[in-house]
């Protein structure tokens, strides 16, 4: 086989939730340089149409859809309006998700002091934000037998880190809803639908940004040196660096890889502290 052909989606037509934060940006550039057409998919259209815009630029096509993973409506809305302008949707990549302050412990918030809605809502956008969209766009896949679903999980699935116990829990739910999904797609519609999910080292984000730098210096906090001294890389991921893994997990590359969780991390996980 031609090894350009291992990693062919020329044409594809592929969403990604989340798509205008730090990360869904380079998920949306990855898939439209390879030759994708790319839904890029946010709560807000400003950030959306920055990201298309940058896309076009780089001379490839992408469509800005402001839809919120967790409002059914919007996305059952949104699919019919991708399939109309850019064809029958073949890839999904959840990337939206994120911590809550409110969720999180620390100086001034006691386990005991966890607000439930600040809880509630870390479930909500990383599980549920998984799930609808998955059911959305993968009524499509199972009706045509063929697809690839990309879930974005952390490494606080499979060691849980401190003060962050609403989005560990909820990021290991994803890792194992990823691989439900994967048996049971390709058990019910096809072995032709794959779902796998990434699971991300540390990466500066909006919703981490608080706990890793320090505002008034832009300097790493405390547990921001922990992790760089943590990772045998010595270094925070840059979002390039998930790139190639997100396109095996698209591609043809992986046609029989299914129901995995593949980690970008530097080494993280494999470090003992030892």
């Amino acid at each position: 086989m031609n090894p350009a052909a291992l990693f062919d989606i020329r044409g594809e037509v592929a969403v990604v939730t989340g798509g205008s934060g730090v990360l869904g940006a380079t998920f949306c550039r990855t898939l439209a340089a390879a030759g994708a057409f790319v839904a890029v998919m946010g709560r807000r259209r400003e950030p959306c149409e920055a990201v298309v815009a940058q896309i076009r630029a780089e001379g490839g096509e992408a469509l800005a859809v402001p839809a919120d993973v967790l409002d059914g409506a919007a996305l059952d809305a949104a699919a019919r309006h991708i399939e109309a302008t850019l064809g029958p949707v073949t890839i999904l990549v959840n990337g939206a998700g994120g911590n809550h302050p409110k969720a999180t412990t620390g100086p001034d918030r006691s386990l005991f002091e966890l607000d439930p809605a600040g809880f509630g809502a870390v479930f909500d956008l990383n599980v549920q934000g998984t799930l609808r969209p998955c059911q959305v766009f993968g009524r499509g896949m199972a009706a045509r037998g063929r697809g690839s679903i990309v879930n974005i999980t952390s490494m606080s699935a499979e060691r849980p880190l401190t003060r962050v116990a609403a989005y560990g829990a909820a990021k290991a739910a994803v890792v194992n809803l990823t691989r439900w999904l994967a048996v049971h797609m390709a058990q019910i519609y096809g072995p032709h639908i794959r779902v796998n999910a990434l699971a991300p080292g540390f990466f500066l984000t909006e919703q981490n940004r608080f706990l890793l730098t320090d505002p008034a210096t832009n300097t790493l906090t405390e547990r921001g040196r922990a992790i760089v001294t943590h990772t045998p890389m010595a270094r925070m991921g840059a979002p390039e660096d998930l790139a190639g893994a997100l396109l095996f997990l698209v591609s043809p590359a992986s046609a029989f890889v299914t129901g995995v969780v593949l980690p970008v991390d530097g080494g993280f996980s494999a470090q003992s502290g030892v």
